[in-house]
């Protein structure tokens, strides 16, 4: 062979290895495929397509994704609307969500990990970890008024504040001037110019509002979670998640501030106006609206509601769980903490009508009582900028559906999207 010709092929093929090996290579995507191949409908998922296009229409909307997989394939996909209705920015599939408590089920698979690392169990107090919380107190109302303070019955366990039944509110309790005095209430934590370690500390001091394992109460359970993988692990929260679920995952969009060179992919949220529309939210006091997410003081990773995302990135992440806890080859989780993370664990605590709580998720128990369409089994949740997911293990499902809206008062997408996801199903 000519001299010319043998360096040319290798060239060829040092080029070829070094694509192979690149990370853009390698970027594993969900599959796609039409949804008569999964037993789906286009037809009818059309219905979906023209109904959210339809909230945009009628300016309640201002844009969003719904993505929906069957058997490990994505069979619909539908970005609809803008990301930014003033620069007339269509939205895209790798649009960037604020996804607010949806963080909350990446913290809670982050424990899971510890736990099959031997590294704690959920059945452990959390002072075993957090040694500030060994005296936890409870504010108890009084008739006429007021509150008394005594000591918590027991400890918090880890799967206390994994199932919210810890009694940690979001500073809302009997004792709200309390929490409001240390600065603590409200779910929002991107412009805390003080790690989330900090926070929670000062936190474990406040009085709760009810004891350990007698009330459902959604609050800071999950920002406790988030300081005790750091102490646990060793690492901050945002680099326990990267290199325990994101990274091995391929979320490559999913982080708690958005790095700059993303700040044109991340969409506006929006508020309704009074009389009609909407407009940008604002960021009064707090900053929920646009938040701190690109110009914020970048310190506090709150596991409960601090991370952004994309429906991709998301979507890989449930269809991990839909999985048994593994992806492209990548275990995040055993079948065994997976089962147990989507059953039920509340013991007839109150909480919703046909719907249980697990680790992290909620679970749909009774579909009769739940009252729309479902599978028993379902688990999920959303987030505070009106997004929302689930998945259905008896229907091999996943449904992610991302958009911006705070609040959202009176508007039935939700319910919408439920009813014309499992209308479509034909098989």
């Amino acid at each position: 062979m000519r001299p010319h010709i043998v360096k040319r092929e290798l060239f060829a093929c040092l080029l070829l290895l070094s694509f192979a090996f690149s990370p853009s290579a390698n970027a594993q995507e969900l599959p796609r495929t039409k949804p008569e191949a999964v037993g789906m409908s286009s037809e009818r998922l059309a219905r979906l397509t023209q109904t959210l296009d339809g909230y945009v229409a009628d300016d309640r909307l201002a844009g969003g994704v719904a993505m929906v997989l069957r058997r490990g394939k994505v069979a619909y996909v539908h970005t609809f609307g803008q990301r930014d209705s003033e620069a007339k920015a269509p939205m895209k599939e790798d649009t960037i969500f604020r996804i607010a408590s949806q963080s909350k089920a990446l913290t809670s698979v982050g424990v899971m990990i510890l736990q099959e690392e031997g590294k704690l169990l959920i059945s452990d107090p959390v002072s075993k970890y957090l040694p500030e919380f060994a005296n936890t107190t409870v504010a108890v109302p009084k008739d006429g008024g007021g509150y008394d303070i005594v000591k918590a019955k027991r400890p918090i366990t880890i799967r206390d504040l994994l199932t919210h039944t810890a009694g940690v509110s979001y500073g809302t309790g009997p004792a709200r001037d309390k929490w409001e005095a240390a600065k603590i209430t409200g779910w929002y934590f991107a412009d805390r110019d003080e790690p989330v370690g900090a926070t929670v500390s000062r936190l474990a001091a406040l009085p709760m509002d009810a004891h350990p394992g007698e009330r459902y109460i959604y609050g800071y359970s999950t920002d406790i979670l988030g300081a005790m993988i750091e102490k646990v692990s060793g690492l901050p929260l945002d680099q326990f998640i990267a290199n325990r679920i994101t990274g091995p995952l391929n979320m490559r969009d999913t982080s708690f501030y958005l790095p700059p060179a993303k700040t044109d992919r991340l969409a506006v949220v929006y508020s309704p106006k009074t009389g009609g529309g909407l407009e940008p939210a604002p960021n009064p006091g707090t900053g929920i609206g646009q938040g701190a997410y690109v110009a914020g003081p970048r310190k506090s990773f709150s596991g409960g509601a601090g991370l952004l995302s994309t429906a991709n990135d998301y979507a890989r992440f449930l269809q991990m769980m839909a999985n048994g806890g593994t992806l492209d080859g990548k275990r995040i989780l055993s079948r065994k903490s997976v089962e147990l993370m989507t059953t039920d664990h509340l013991r007839g605590l109150a909480f919703r009508e046909g719907q249980g709580f697990g680790l992290g998720f909620s679970v749909v128990k009774d579909v009769g009582a739940y009252g729309a369409p479902a599978s028993g089994g379902d688990y999920g949740w959303g987030g505070a900028y009106h997004s929302i997911y689930w998945v259905d293990p008896k229907e091999q499902m996943v449904v992610v559906y991302f958009t911006q809206l705070i609040p959202a008062p009176g508007i039935d997408d939700h319910a919408k999207l439920r009813a014309l996801v499992y209308q479509s199903i034909v098989d």
